[in-house]
């Protein structure tokens, strides 16, 4: 999710009352629930973004390390900050379980798009999808910011409460309606194509949220060869497949030399339904590889463009 949604669930959770917990509650609340995006660091470096992104930072370890390092920050801070008369004592037991439920929310948001992230790293490079919220959803925001404004302006914890029981209430019917419209969408495809095709992983079938309704998603099918997309509408009960598929182009002999170059494996790395573009080039062929998920978008941090001069591959175009 963005940094909006998750700096609202930290506060929402401080203005529920853990914030009186110890000192600095609520900004540890807020400051975990966007820590692991700390890798955002790697665009000052040459790596290839998307794929470090939601790995070392999202996985296993630092679900349970950076709490910890987090909670020695705020202690030094403590010892450096004398405390106002006004502010609760320092806490150091509630200070990690804070820094814990708001790095844990964070992963757990992570997970309910389908961008992907890396829940078992650095001991499993999976990727895992949720396929439920849009990357940015305005539901979530709406009703979290609505009840830390009111706690606030209230005075009372019982507004936060509140937007935390309904965008629990929303994510679980989303993550339901996901499930649901996913087996909805497969036996549609193998009805309407008249091919017994294993759709059960998430590579091969993504029934993705849109922004704003949740009552419509976007349909991904891995077809061998080829991409076919389509919309599921949750109104009508039905999906709709595109007319024309999207060509993966996977074995042309352009593409097998473009496969070797690093920032070609680091998109790779990340890709969950990648497809190639091949066109003429300067001294060869330009080579675009990008992901279905975000179809149009192959250049920057979500694709790739590279050339293949000729006789790399081949003269086979």
């Amino acid at each position: 999710m963005d940094n909006v949604c998750h700096t609202l669930v930290g506060a929402a959770c401080g203005e529920a009352g853990l914030k009186q917990r110890t000192r600095f509650g609520n900004a540890t609340l807020m400051l975990a629930a966007n820590l692991p995006d700390i890798d955002v660091l790697v665009f000052l470096t040459d790596v290839t973004p998307v794929s470090f992104r939601r790995g070392w930072t999202h996985g296993i370890l630092a679900q349970l390390l950076l709490p910890v390092a987090l909670t020695v920050v705020m202690i030094a801070l403590d010892r450096i900050r004398p405390r106002p008369s006004h502010e609760v004592r320092l806490h150091a037991g509630w200070l990690l379980a804070l820094s814990y439920i708001g790095v844990y929310s964070h992963v757990f948001l992570d997970f309910l798009n389908n961008y992907g992230v890396r829940l078992l790293a650095p001991f499993d490079w999976r990727w895992f999808y949720g396929d439920a919220l849009f990357i940015v959803d305005v539901w979530l925001w709406l009703s979290l910011g609505l009840g830390v404004w009111l706690a606030r302006r209230q005075g009372t914890s019982r507004p936060a409460r509140g937007a935390l029981l309904a965008a629990g209430c929303y994510i679980g019917l989303m993550l339901a309606s996901s499930v649901s419209a996913r087996a909805v969408v497969a036996d549609a495809w193998q009805r309407e194509r008249g091919v017994a095709r294993d759709l059960g992983s998430a590579s091969a079938l993504m029934v993705g949220p849109v922004p704003v309704t949740p009552f419509m998603r976007t349909v991904i099918v891995d077809a061998g060869d080829r991409y076919e997309l389509g919309t599921f509408s949750w109104w009508s009960r039905s999906v709709t497949f595109d007319p024309v598929p999207v060509p993966k182009n996977a074995g042309l002999p352009e593409v097998a030399a473009a496969r070797d170059r690093s920032e070609v494996q680091g998109v790779l790395v990340w890709s969950r339904f990648p497809y190639w573009v091949s066109a003429p080039g300067a001294t060869g062929r330009r080579v675009t590889l990008g992901d279905v998920r975000f179809l149009g978008q192959t250049v920057g941090r979500l694709g790739v463009t590279v050339e293949v001069p000729d006789g790399t591959a081949g003269r086979l175009w």
